[in-house]
């Protein structure tokens, strides 16, 4: 039997592709999985929940906010290498995948050291520094925008498409099922607020001092605070019946099904999720990602005449309106639906799984 091990996390985004890329590798071969994870990051309790084991390792980021945190970083680093050779020396595993997050860096440096095969997946356009310095002795780097040669060598580059989850591509949920899991009505419009796996500040800000306006148009609103928000906004909810607020949608088939539109940030991966989901969206760009790269994932969308964009310093005054707008015009979504549904990328988990097991097999 292959022993795969999958290293990464922090976001959704990072811990949604290694489950569907470790689906995919179930589906076509006899494998073992294990995934590595930083303790006290979200794919600690994701990953168990998705049945599936994961060793937590002592690893942490570069804090630009309080410098003095940094002070331990090194140690953390030495520890964490220490912790993951002892991984290997117990696991053995037969090849190494990274999917982006702390843990990524050390698990994938002591393979390449022990000659064990790794792969790399960047589900951005713009491709992190611990990435770029794995690429060069990885086998493949996954990626899902042209144009990357200029952060991985060209020759170990592999256009693949952001790898998604079943549950997402397979989707067949009724609506009306959907907003009955949500405590929702069939009577009404329903717009899903994605605040992010972590929160999103202006998003939720802009939804919060808007309740009452939706609860006066009858707009119900399914709405994902992040956990770090979530008790900031849950009594909101209290004595309206046309709201479902939650730190995190754990059934996101569930609310993708019950939408009908969506306001979303524009990861990589959200991206990819809600041109399979086919729904209309606005998306509102986090604008200090790296590069801001988010505004160059939704402009993308935006220009192929697929979703809406409001810039994150106008959210407070511009989110509401246009969400407004855009329930309003039904043709709008439809040509937004038809739009997406052109930009979908169904079968990335499974190319991914086929080209890692054939270089190993």
């Amino acid at each position: 039997m292959l022993k795969i091990l999958i290293a990464g996390g922090g976001t959704g985004g990072h811990i949604f592709p290694a489950l569907a890329i470790a689906k995919a590798l179930e589906k076509k071969a006899a494998v073992s999985l294990l995934f590595v994870g930083a303790k006290r990051k979200m794919e600690m309790e994701k990953i168990p929940q998705a049945g599936y084991k994961i060793i937590g390792i002592d690893i942490a980021g570069y804090n630009r906010t309080h410098l003095l945190k940094n002070i331990s970083l090194p140690f953390k680093l030495l520890k964490s290498f220490w912790q993951v050779n002892q991984i290997f020396n117990e696991y053995q595993p037969h090849a190494v995948i990274g999917v982006g997050g702390y843990s990524t860096f050390p698990v994938l440096r002591t393979a390449q050291r022990k000659g064990i095969p790794t792969f790399i997946h960047e589900s951005n356009s713009l491709a992190g520094k611990s990435n770029q310095l794995l690429a060069k002795k990885a086998k493949y780097v996954f990626v899902a925008f042209e144009g990357m040669a200029k952060y991985f060598p060209a020759q170990k580059i592999i256009i693949s498409g952001n790898p998604v989850r079943d549950e997402i591509i397979k989707n067949q949920v009724p609506k009306s099922e959907a907003l009955k899991y949500f405590g929702l009505s069939t009577n009404h419009p329903t717009v899903l607020v994605l605040g992010g796996s972590l929160g999103a500040k202006s998003i939720n800000q802009s939804i919060a001092e808007n309740i009452g306006l939706f609860a006066e148009k009858g707009i119900q609103l399914i709405w994902q605070t992040g956990g770090n928000n979530f008790q900031e906004y849950q009594h909101l909810a209290k004595g309206i019946h046309l709201i479902s607020i939650q730190p995190f949608i754990e059934k996101m088939s569930m609310a993708y099904s019950a939408a009908d539109i969506v306001v979303s940030r524009a990861g990589a991966m959200s991206v990819a999720e809600l041109c399979i989901a086919k729904k209309p969206v606005v998306f509102v760009p986090y604008p200090y990602a790296a590069e801001d790269h988010q505004t160059i994932n939704a402009q993308n969308l935006v220009q192929k005449n697929a979703a809406r964009l409001v810039k994150d310093a106008e959210a407070e005054n511009k989110l509401v309106p246009v969400i407004l707008d855009l329930l309003q015009d039904a043709e709008l979504q439809k040509f937004f639906c038809k739009n997406m549904a052109e930009l979908a990328q169904l079968n990335a988990a499974d190319f991914i799984a086929e080209k890692i097991l054939e270089t190993i097999q």
